[in-house]
């Protein structure tokens, strides 16, 4: 109990008003904005989407949505189409508009001061038209840039998930990485809590964008921190999931 209240103690004061008061953040100092997201290789596969509003919902009526929206677990060996991750994807990071001189991204989810410091990676089994692996989502052109495959990967994800099969076993996984300095360069210490809220907003909206298919999935912040970072070749500092989340056929 007097090491959860010490704990308590030092993030009342890293967050505190005095903190945020004090401190200038590096756009105060004028510190060039940092990019919305990683550059894409000039050799990188991209695989092109169906624009997301080509998909027949299952479900059209968002109270029917929420209300049976549910943490699902068991899929089954179908394939999951094309057209239903693109709308997944629009749901959870699609681009609405850019402002500011292209700076300032709106998108489908809210993000504290519109930072939205979250690249989505996706590790592809089952889905019509795209070959397995690992890829990343380019919510500027809605496209998906291919990075690479990892051999044995169901067995790789399902240890990196603590032994969640479903994890590894299901048609795609979405992995969101954090890049803590898109919102620090704003808001300093203070982002860190919005990042927290930030995967929040994501994960439920890919929630209720599934449930609208009748597809399944469920929020998962139980893995290995270094297992999945390394799975996806992030560093760990700059970039490291905080969030996933399988999807599939119920």
């Amino acid at each position: 109990m007097k090491e959860w209240i010490k704990n308590r103690e030092l993030m009342k004061s890293h967050f505190g008003e005095k903190t945020f008061l004090n401190e200038k953040s590096d756009q105060m100092e004028g510190v060039t904005c940092p990019p919305l997201s990683l550059n894409i290789p000039e050799d990188a596969t991209i695989v092109s989407l169906p624009a997301p509003q080509k998909v027949i919902l299952k479900k059209n009526d968002v109270r029917e949505c929420i209300a049976g929206r549910k943490s699902r677990r068991k899929y089954t060996e179908e394939y999951i189409s094309i057209e239903e991750l693109s709308y997944m994807l629009w749901a959870t990071q699609g681009l609405v508009s850019l402002i500011r001189n292209d700076k300032i991204a709106l998108k489908t989810v809210p993000s504290a001061g519109a930072r939205h410091p979250f690249e989505t990676y996706l590790v592809i089994n089952r889905v019509t038209g795209i070959i397995p692996g690992v890829y990343r989502y380019s919510f500027q052109d809605h496209t998906l840039v291919y990075m690479f495959t990892v051999e044995d990967v169901e067995t790789k994800l399902t240890e990196a998930a603590v032994g969640q099969s479903f994890v590894g076993s299901a048609p795609v996984t979405f992995a969101w990485a954090c890049k803590p300095y898109l919102g620090e360069w704003r808001y300093k210490g203070e982002s860190h809590k919005a990042m927290l809220l930030d995967a929040g907003h994501v994960c439920q909206n890919l929630y209720l964008a599934a449930e609208s298919l009748n597809l399944g999935t469920v929020a998962i912040a139980a893995y290995s921190q270094k297992k999945i970072d390394a799975l996806l070749k992030l560093d760990g500092i700059d970039e490291f999931i905080v969030y996933m989340a399988p999807v599939g056929k119920l």
